[in-house]
């Protein structure tokens, strides 16, 4: 059994709750559509909204978030099914990540998995899942609703941000450990906090009401005003979740519903996600495909690089040898302030992208009016730039 609110079919383009809030403070009126919603690339100097991540505390509006709330007696079941990770390791309060595959093991999303009860799930992503989560239904005693319009949420972010919380009246909000959630009373109904995001960062996200999305933005920016607390946009979160080695759909990966040709698809194996995949489960969506895919090898290997120089190898290729023969292309590239380093996020072909290759990206940048090439030496890395200790540290250091 399963169903849909009626705000589903609601027209676009929306505007989140937040939207007044980050109006007032657009300098620049820089916009985009994220789904159904308008949304902020940046609000004002985008180096100063990245830097609100890494040195203090940024607020990102969240609410376009694509929000599904799975429940019934067969929840977990049917989760277990869909997911390819092991979900009966996901206990009550806490978050997971996951990915999702069709029947030829090709990653159609990933998001985010909050288990709010022992049959009660929320499955968050940035893409619009709710015909496939239905088709996967079929079977289960289970009920799903699109909750995107029914729920509020900003991403907060940054060195400050529990010592913000706590300064607006979050009592035991630095016991929360990573990946766990808390619920608090607010303005009347609830507030509930995870220790997640999208940027490798000390942070947390906050969910309420759409009717209680104004008092909490209002209560936080009241308890930051002391920590130099800044509203960000889209780009400055982009430079963020590069550095933290996060892939995107629709960026590092094409989701495998919006694909026409099959070979632009990825799975797991291919996007580096083999541990989000767990062949002890008996069965789930693409399960065989993957068995299969382990035993033969992958077609793709996605890998981080350091990249010489300062020149972001946006849509660069990636070369065996300099000009010899191209082994891959960068989905994702930023130059990272904090790191001093060239960062680019690569699919390759198999077998290449190993840590011993002689690799060579092919970089075109545009300088008052010209375009300019260079080749830069490219370095294999075994890890993410940037994972500070503080995002697991519990309780977190105010700073």
């Amino acid at each position: 059994m399963s169903n849909i609110s009626q705000d589903h079919w609601t027209p676009t383009c929306l505007r989140t709750p937040f939207h007044e809030r980050l109006e007032a403070l657009s300098e620049v009126n820089d916009w985009y559509r994220w789904k159904a919603y308008t949304t902020v690339n940046s609000v004002n100097d985008i180096e100063q909204e990245y830097f609100a991540i890494r040195n203090s505390c940024s607020v990102f509006d969240l609410t376009p978030m694509s929000k599904y709330r799975v429940r019934g007696p067969e929840a977990f079941e049917y989760m277990d099914r869909l997911m390819t990770r092991n979900l009966s390791k996901l206990k009550v309060g806490r978050v997971g990540y996951s990915v999702w595959c069709n029947d030829q093991g090709r990653v159609i999303d990933d998001g985010t998995i909050f288990r709010l009860g022992e049959t009660d799930y929320r499955i968050c992503a940035a893409e619009r899942n709710l015909d496939w989560f239905l088709l996967s239904a079929i079977g289960f005693d289970v009920d799903i609703v699109e909750e995107t319009y029914d729920v509020a949420a900003l991403s907060f972010q940054g060195p400050t941000t529990c010592a913000v919380l706590k300064v607006m009246g979050l009592t035991g909000i630095e016991t929360l450990k990573p990946f766990g959630m808390m619920t608090f009373p607010f303005h009347g109904g609830e507030l509930m906090v995870s220790r997640t995001g999208f940027t490798g960062e000390l942070g947390y996200e906050l969910w309420t009401s759409p009717d209680r999305a104004v008092a909490l933005w209002d209560a936080l920016f009241e308890a930051g005003k002391n920590y130099n607390i800044r509203a960000i946009g889209a780009h400055a979160l982009e430079m963020a979740r590069i550095e933290a080695g996060f892939i995107q759909a629709g960026v590092d990966f094409m989701p495998a519903l919006e694909t026409i040709r099959t070979e632009n698809t990825r799975s797991p194996l291919e996007l580096g996600l083999d541990w989000l995949v767990d062949f002890d489960k008996t069965n789930f969506n693409g399960r065989s495909a993957l068995l299969k895919e382990k035993e033969e090898g992958s077609r793709y290997r996605f890998a981080i690089l350091d990249i010489e120089g300062n020149k972001p190898a946006t849509d660069a290729f990636i070369y065996l040898g300099k000009g010899r023969k191209e082994v891959g292309h960068v989905t994702s590239a930023v130059w990272s302030p904090v790191c001093k380093a060239n960062i680019a996020l690569v699919s390759f072909d198999m077998p290449y992208g190993e840590v011993s290759d002689d690799l060579w990206a092919e970089i075109y940048y545009h300088r008052e009016m010209k375009w300019h090439r260079l080749w830069a030496r490219c370095t294999v890395r075994p890890a993410p730039h940037w994972n500070p200790p503080r995002r697991r540290a519990t309780p977190p250091a105010d700073f």
